[in-house]
């Protein structure tokens, strides 16, 4: 089979100036594509900034590859349409975008205060809207094009001290099945992963799991996803170390209540609640998916 390139194609990667993002465009670079590094360059929650974009930009082009870097916010409106004409006035073109840009706030929820909801909701959430609005609107004109959101098991499963990071993660999956209903008629393919990698946002959270998940265990996936010959649409997958495992949104047969009264549903709530979970797995937090991926490593070692 042939290697999947990405000649003559354009790609926007936000937040790569570090972590999974640089990972990204290397590979996507490496593999022939042009690449708009974006990344304001700051700390983990966002605040700050530096030439970061600049030095992945350096790391492809001495690798023959062709990138340019972009400082823009993704988020705003504003900063959004800016990281799209970027490209445009550097390629001519876009392709795809990886919506990777994130930041953390973490706090237990009865804690948090309204800047660590709003900060991580408009990098994460609102920033894929952003930047993906008006790359959406050039891929629906051209016929073409490709869209990988990063959501995350903290929104998909929970986890302990995120509510911002949840919510937002977790609207980036309803976000990624509505993008690809409205862009399937046009030639547009949106999909989503969601990765454990250890990276500045996750070194102090994944112990010993670290050494077995780096970002490039993730990037091939991205590539996958990216490329023309992509053959899914509106999914979502967990990446992990070589392990790639598809998550879904499942519903049990349920139950018909025709006099339905609290008192009915009480009553009948096993019946409403039961899974046949043969064949599938549910796990109900980020460390129960953190569990099996590692439970899944160990085993294929």
């Amino acid at each position: 089979m042939p290697e999947m390139r990405f000649d003559g194609r354009v790609a926007i990667i936000t937040g790569a100036g570090g972590g999974l993002g640089r990972s990204h465009a290397l590979e996507l670079a490496r593999r022939g594509g042009a690449v708009l590094v974006n990344d304001l360059g700051g700390s983990v929650d966002g605040s700050g900034g530096s030439s970061a974009a600049q030095r992945v930009v350096d790391e492809i082009t001495a690798l023959g590859g062709e990138a340019v870097a972009n400082y823009d916010s993704v988020a705003t409106p504003e900063g959004g349409a800016a990281i799209v004409q970027a490209a445009l006035d550097a390629f001519g073109q876009v392709d795809i975008l990886v919506n990777n840009a994130g930041i953390l706030r973490d706090k237990a929820f009865h804690k948090m205060d309204a800047t660590m909801i709003d900060a991580v909701l408009d990098v994460h959430l609102k920033g894929a809207l952003y930047v993906g609005q008006p790359a959406f609107r050039l891929m629906r004109e051209k016929g073409y094009g490709r869209i990988i959101n990063t959501t995350s098991a903290s929104g998909l499963f929970g986890n302990f001290g995120q509510a911002n990071y949840g919510a937002a993660k977790a609207g980036l999956a309803g976000l990624t099945r509505v993008l690809a209903l409205e862009g399937a008629g046009h030639g547009i393919k949106v999909n989503a992963i969601a990765p454990i990698a250890a990276t500045r946002m996750t070194e102090d959270l994944l112990g010993e799991l670290s050494a077995r998940v780096s970002p490039e265990s993730v990037s091939p996936l991205v590539a996958y996803l990216a490329h023309q010959d992509c053959a899914v649409n509106g999914n979502i997958y967990s990446v992990a170390g070589g392990r790639v495992a598809r998550i879904f949104v499942a519903e049990t047969q349920g139950v018909v209540l025709p006099d339905i009264t609290a008192e009915a549903v009480r009553d009948h709530l096993t019946e409403i609640d039961v899974l046949d979970e043969h064949g599938y797995y549910h796990p109900a937090s980020l460390d129960e998916e953190t569990t099996l991926i590692a439970k899944a490593l160990a085993e294929a070692s």
